[in-house]
C-alpha cells in the first residue's frame, strides 16, 4: 500500500514540474483533515478555462489495540484515495466559480463505523465488523476560490457521486477470521473542500 502511494505522488510531483509553462498550486484540504487523514494536492493550470487538480490523502494511524485497556477503541479508519479533478472555472482559472468533474480510487480497512448512503449489502450491525478493500468511482462538483493574494487563496467546493466497494469482511476490529466478502455500491458526497491555496508562479 505504502508503495503504490509514494508512485501516486512521485507522479504528482513529475507531472508538476514538468508543466513549467503553466501555474501550479499546491494545496492542503483541512475538510479531509477533520477525518484525520493528511492530504496534500497540486493542481495545474491548463489554459484559460480549465485546471487539472491532484489531491491524495492517506491515514495510516494506528488506535489502541488493547482491549484491557480503558480506552480503548474498536474504531478503525486507515485508508488512502487518489482524487483527481478537472475543473471548468467561470471566470479565470484560479478565480471564482468552477464545475469540477473527478474520479477516485482508493483502499480502504475500516472498522466500527456505519458509512451511510451504501446502497446494498449493508446491514444493522455494520459499525460491529471490519471491512477490508478497494473502492473506486466519480461524481461531479462545484466550488469557489477566493484570492487573498498574489500567492495565495482559499477554496470551498462540495461534490457528490458513486463509489464501488469491494471488500472482505472480519468479525471484529482487531482480529479474526474472514466471515464474508462481497461488494456494495454508495452513493452520496465524494468530495468536500476547505483548502488553503499557495500558487508557484
Amino acid at each position: 500500500m505504502i508503495r503504490k502511494i509514494v508512485i501516486t505522488i512521485g507522479l504528482v510531483l513529475t507531472i508538476g514540474f514538468a508543466a513549467t509553462a503553466q501555474q501550479v498550486a499546491l494545496k492542503h484540504n483541512l475538510a479531509y483533515d477533520a477525518i484525520l487523514t493528511p492530504n496534500l494536492s497540486l493542481e495545474f493550470a491548463m489554459g484559460k478555462k480549465l485546471t487539472l487538480d491532484t489531491q491524495v490523502g492517506w491515514n495510516a494511524f494506528i488506535f489502541n489495540l488493547d482491549v484491557a485497556e480503558s480506552n480503548y477503541s474498536e474504531t478503525k479508519w486507515a485508508h488512502w484515495m487518489a482524487q483527481p479533478e478537472l475543473r471548468y472555472w467561470f471566470c479565470d482559472v484560479f478565480n471564482g466559480w468552477f464545475l469540477g468533474l473527478h474520479g477516485h480510487v482508493g483502499q480502504m480497512n475500516v472498522g466500527g463505523i456505519d458509512i451511510p448512503f451504501v446502497l446494498e449489502n449493508k446491514d444493522s450491525i455494520m459499525k460491529d465488523h471490519r471491512y477490508e478493500g478497494w473502492f473506486y468511482g466519480g461524481g461531479l462538483s462545484v466550488g469557489y476560490q477566493w484570492v487573498l493574494s498574489t500567492r495565495s487563496s482559499l477554496e470551498f467546493s462540495l461534490g457528490a457521486g458513486y463509489a464501488r466497494i469491494n471488500y472482505d469482511k472480519f468479525p471484529c476490529q482487531r482480529c479474526g477470521t474472514k466471515v464474508d466478502e462481497g461488494n456494495a455500491n454508495y452513493v452520496g458526497p465524494t468530495k468536500a473542500t476547505i483548502s488553503y491555496v499557495f500558487f508557484f508562479k
